[in-house]
């Protein structure tokens, strides 16, 4: 073959090779061309997913609830409905739980109230053991404070209007009213004078003996100890103290507290607000007057100590914290001065401070009875011992009242 036909195939392949080459170039564009065209219909871009989330959320208040197989559209007032019962059964939950710890506490309170007095061997009384077992609810404990020096009152109060034997027992049991004379022990326990008491207790069994000394600056004390005691030996609705020279009107007293029977924290009594003495040797002298603020100033309004009642709360309040309130040289004072920074009411009853006769008789005669009747300037009534027997005849209830009475 000659050179030139050698040269003219070599020319002839090139040109194919040339060809192809820009067939493979228009191809790799069309391709691209066709690609750029079917991505931007089918591709989408992605969701941010924030947004996303939202979405979900949000059409997870408004979508379609699954019942079973079932599907609801979900109400949103509906859902504000079943909130609002939640919150409602969550705040009852709470008041339930906060009731069950304040009992709880009162619980732990009278039962550590009770173990020291065994440990201490405090003579509480001669039937704690049943009386502190049975626990029974009573409408009111009436402690009748004395003292070793007072027999001649308490026999004036036994002829009265404290019933005696059978009769006491059975006020009781039927109309839940506990009554008796409040005494501690002498200086020198187990003297003279501790045992006179004894043998008067086993003689009429109307004493709550307190493991506390006695004395005539110790009545704060004696006052606590009281509260503290009989909220452990008796479950009541209400405790009162009263003095050995007031006389009393039972079943008036009883109508008087059931009245606030469904109420808290409960202060009854014939609300004051007398000086603070300053002045030492005068009755009624406060040591501590400065606290009270300037000369003149007056106590806090307190009810008058001849007689008052407290509720349940309060009373275990006072076993409680009882070694850590503070003792003020009046016994009123203290009792008022311990209810202060509390969610107390004072009731303010006017019919248990009434006058001796003719105060009383005359109210009595115009059908509104004292609960307690006393004179003021003897802060009991004068002479308790030779006049007690003439005010329970003029100013007394009647003994049917009491027997009739519902509390």
């Amino acid at each position: 073959m000659s050179l030139k036909s050698r040269g003219g195939g070599f020319d002839g392949a090139q040109k194919s090779t040339v060809v192809s080459r820009k067939f493979a170039f228009l191809l790799c564009i069309g391709c691209f061309c066709a690609g750029m065209l079917f991505t931007s219909k089918k591709w989408t871009p992605p969701e941010d997913r924030s947004l996303a989330r939202r979405t979900v959320i949000e059409n997870g208040s408004q979508n379609l609830v699954s019942d079973g197989c079932t599907q609801k559209a979900k109400d949103p007032k509906h859902d504000t409905r079943d909130i609002m019962t939640e919150v409602s059964k969550t705040h009852h939950a709470i008041k339930t739980l906060d009731k069950t710890i304040s009992n709880l506490e009162m619980e732990l309170a009278a039962a550590k109230a009770e173990q020291e007095s065994i440990i201490n061997g405090s003579p509480v009384s001669d039937n704690y053991e049943a009386e502190s077992t049975e626990k029974r609810r009573y409408m009111m404990v009436v402690g009748i404070n004395t003292a070793f020096s007072s027999r001649k009152r308490r026999d004036s109060v036994r002829a009265t209007w404290m019933p005696q034997g059978d009769k006491r027992k059975k006020l009781e049991e039927e109309k839940g009213i506990i009554m008796r004379f409040v005494i501690g022990h002498s200086a020198m326990a187990g003297g003279i004078l501790d045992k006179a008491i004894e043998a008067e207790d086993k003689k009429h069994g109307d004493f709550l003996r307190l493991e506390h000394v006695e004395g005539y600056l110790e009545l704060s004390a004696k006052t606590k100890k009281y509260f503290a005691t009989a909220v452990v030996l008796w479950d009541a609705d209400f405790y009162v103290k009263v003095d050995d020279d007031v006389h009393v009107n039972i079943a008036t007293l009883g109508s008087a507290l059931v009245r606030h029977r469904s109420m808290p924290r409960v202060y009854v009594g014939c609300m004051k607000s007398g000086p603070v003495l300053a002045q030492k040797g005068v009755r009624y002298h406060e040591p501590e007057y400065w606290k009270f603020g300037d000369d003149g100033n007056k106590y806090f309004r307190h009810a008058t100590g001849q007689l008052y009642a407290i509720s349940k709360d309060l009373a275990t309040y006072i076993s409680i914290n009882q070694h850590v309130l503070h003792k003020y040289a009046n016994e009123d004072v203290s009792l008022g001065s311990w209810f202060i920074g509390l969610d107390v009411k004072h009731i303010d009853d006017r019919r248990l401070c009434c006058g001796s006769p003719p105060d009383c008789e005359w109210k009595a005669q115009a059908g509104n009875i004292c609960v307690a009747s006393f004179d003021w300037s003897c802060s009991g009534i004068c002479k308790s011992v030779e006049r007690m027997a003439e005010v329970h005849q003029r100013c007394g209830e009647g003994e049917d009242t009491l027997w009739s009475a519902a509390f």
